[in-house]
């Protein structure tokens, strides 16, 4: 199995883009995420990559991170959905974002993602939430970087504390009121929790 690349960039063109390894050109599918962050062709990159073979087909796919390999993963995991669809997932929403959104429960957010209708975000809901856990950073991101509002920074905080992501939905969703900072949302999920 091919678990990852290093070469030079020799073409990208959405969705494919093709490395050269020691004169071997390894073409590959990737995610929107990972062709944002390319560098120029001619350039040297490190790829992360997950091999797939069907009954008429091989394809090799290509991630600048880890967390969207996993991602990508986990998501044909789930009862329905393939490779395509797997990768609209990560050209649509960055792996912290995808991870928040099923931690919160957001039926509306995943099937505005193209290719996800309600079954499909639901059966997501289900068969990933516990999943999804690993992808997101003890800071609140998959890059380790700063929650991007103020209910993902309580969702990770309270994880943190033990709570498991189902209760940790209900008492965010619960205790935020609009313009709540974090330390508002925890202190009065806490609060409740221990009526």
């Amino acid at each position: 199995m091919i678990g990852r690349l290093r070469g030079t960039l020799l073409v990208k063109q959405p969705p494919s883009l093709v490395v050269d390894v020691g004169g071997v050109g390894y073409e590959l599918e990737a995610p929107m995420s990972t062709f944002f962050d390319l560098p120029e062709t001619g350039r040297e990159i490190s790829l992360f990559t997950h091999y797939a073979v069907k009954e008429d087909t091989a394809v090799l796919y290509g991630f600048l991170r880890e967390a969207e390999r996993s991602l990508f993963r986990s998501l044909q995991k789930v009862s329905g959905i393939g490779a395509k669809i797997s990768l609209a997932v990560l050209s649509g929403v960055s792996t912290d974002e995808f991870a928040r959104l099923i931690q919160l429960g957001d039926v509306a957010a995943l099937t505005r993602i193209p290719g996800i209708g309600k079954k499909t975000a639901e059966r997501m809901l289900v068969e990933l939430r516990d999943r999804v856990d690993g992808l997101v950073s003890p800071m609140g991101t998959a890059g380790g970087g700063v929650p991007k509002d103020p209910v993902a920074e309580a969702t990770v905080a309270l994880q943190s504390l033990g709570y498991k992501p189902v209760e940790v939905t209900r008492m965010v969703r619960d205790a935020a009121a609009p313009g709540d900072r974090a330390e508002d949302i925890i202190r009065k999920a806490l609060k409740a929790s221990l009526r």
